[in-house]
C-alpha cells in the first residue's frame, strides 16, 4: 500500500482577476430577453421596451456555448432560491397584464 504523503500535491489553479470598465459597471436596463439557439451556441438578447413605441432596442447580446448556458441557468436558480428565501417568493401572476413570451 502506498503512503498519500509521497504523492505530489496538485498544482493550485491561479487565481483569476476580473476586469469591470467603467462603462460596463454601470449596466443596462432591461424588461425583455429574448433566447435564439442553434446546435453549437446560444444568443441571448437583453431588451428595452419604451412604454407606447413600436420598436426596441437590444441593450446587451450574450453568445455562449450549451454547456455555459447551463452552468448560467444553474447559477440564476441557485441565486434565485436564495432571493426568495430572504425576501419572499417572487410573484409571477403577471398583475401588470404584460405577455410572458417563451
Amino acid at each position: 500500500m502506498e503512503d498519500d504523503k509521497s504523492k505530489p500535491a496538485a498544482p493550485a489553479a491561479p487565481q483569476l482577476q476580473i476586469q469591470l470598465d467603467d462603462d460596463v459597471a454601470q449596466g443596462v436596463y432591461s424588461n425583455l430577453v429574448m433566447i435564439n439557439h442553434n446546435q453549437n451556441e446560444f444568443t441571448i438578447d437583453f431588451i428595452y421596451v419604451q412604454p407606447q413605441q413600436p420598436k426596441a432596442k437590444v441593450r446587451s447580446r450574450i453568445i455562449a456555448t450549451p454547456r455555459h448556458t447551463k452552468r448560467i441557468l444553474a447559477a440564476l436558480t441557485e441565486n434565485l432560491k436564495k432571493y426568495e428565501a430572504k425576501y419572499g417568493e417572487i410573484d409571477l401572476s403577471n398583475s401588470s397584464g404584460d405577455p410572458i413570451l417563451h
